[in-house]
């Protein structure tokens, strides 16, 4: 099995995996965490994103290894230049990196690593409120936006596969 194909596959189950996991947030976690009040829903999430955040060996596996197998793919597209599809396979790769794991760095992390850093317990109604507010919105909205273009990418890339 050749480097392109080894990297599609590979990039393939990974994107999907990863896809699952934030449409998981979108249709599950946080509808479930907004029904919370304030402080509820703060601390909730910092469990949540506490278990990430301690290097949960399985999904930083799953979530690097999609970046690892997709910049992969995108070099052996380009050097396999004459393959089918070549252009479409580095559109889905440049796609999945800036409209996944660029949102995720540049959005989702700070927004979370503002939530890990509050004092739940030392703040009034009023400054949970205030803190729910300033990420919750903010944080779904890009959410479903790294969601659609994760689909969109796994999909590409399911059909990509099919098509070898």
């Amino acid at each position: 099995m050749a480097l392109l194909d080894v990297s599609l596959v590979l990039s393939t189950l990974f994107c999907a995996l990863v896809t699952g996991f934030i449409l998981t947030f979108a249709i599950v976690v946080m509808p479930g965490l907004s029904k919370l009040n304030d402080k509820d829903f703060l601390r909730a999430f910092q469990l949540t994103d506490g278990m990430i955040q301690n290097n949960q060996p399985i999904f930083l596996m799953i979530w690097i290894g999609s970046v690892i197998s997709v910049v992969a793919l995108m070099i052996s597209s380009t050097i396999a230049a004459q393959a089918p599809q070549a252009w479409l396979t580095v559109f889905a790769c440049v796609a999945y990196l800036l409209g996944v794991q660029g949102i995720t760095l540049r959005i989702h992390l700070p927004l979370n690593g503002r939530v890990q850093s509050l004092p739940i317990d030392e703040l009034d109604e009023r400054a949970l409120q205030q803190e729910r507010l300033a990420f919750e919105q903010q944080w779904n909205y890009f959410n479903n936006i790294r969601t659609a273009i994760a689909f969109a990418v796994s999909l590409t890339l399911l059909t990509l596969t099919a098509l070898r």
